[in-house]
C-alpha cells in the first residue's frame, strides 16, 4: 500500500457451493482478522482480466477459466493505521484444477515470497458478521 496513491486491483470470488475462497489477513493496529478474495494489482497497459489470470498463476500456480466480470468497487479503508484507496474490479471464475475445490486450506505466495493462508469460508459467516470480508461492499455481490 503506497501512501497517497489510488491502487487499481482485481479480485475473484471463486465459489464452492455456499463458500468463497479468501486469504486471511491481520491488522496489527486494530488487532482484527479479516478475509479478502485473492487477486492483485493491475499493471499499466494490462486488462483487468489478464491481470487476474496472471495474479492467480503467480500466487497459487494454477490456471483459471470462465472469467465473468461482476462489477467495480471503490474502496477507502484503514489498514495498520494507514488510509488506503483502491479501485477494485471484481470477477467470478473457475479453477481449471478441480482438486482446489476439495482442499479446505492451502497457501499462496506474494511477489516478495511472503506466504499467506487461503481458506474456503461460508458466505453466511460474512453476511451474519461472524467474519469480516473486505472490501465490505463485496457483500452486495451475494
Amino acid at each position: 500500500m503506497k501512501k497517497g496513491v489510488i491502487r487499481p486491483l482485481v479480485i475473484c470470488l471463486f465459489r464452492n457451493n455456499n463458500s468463497i475462497l479468501v486469504a486471511e489477513g491481520y491488522d496489527t493496529v486494530s488487532k482484527e482478522y479479516f478475509y479478502r478474495p485473492i487477486g492483485g494489482g493491475i499493471e499499466y497497459g494490462e486488462l483487468s482480466s489478464d491481470a487476474l489470470v496472471r495474479e492467480i498463476q503467480e500466487e497459487i500456480k494454477t490456471s483459471i477459466t470462465n472469467l465473468e466480470y461482476l462489477g467495480t468497487i471503490e474502496n477507502i479503508f484503514t489498514y495498520n493505521g494507514e488510509i488506503g484507496h483502491e479501485v477494485v474490479m471484481v470477477y467470478d471464475a473457475t479453477f481449471v484444477d478441480s482438486s482446489l475445490y476439495k482442499t479446505s486450506i492451502f497457501e499462496g505466495e506474494e511477489d516478495d515470497g511472503t506466504l499467506f493462508k487461503l481458506l474456503w469460508k461460508p458466505v453466511s459467516d460474512f453476511q451474519n458478521g461472524k467474519l469480516r470480508l473486505v472490501p465490505e461492499k463485496l457483500l452486495g455481490f451475494f
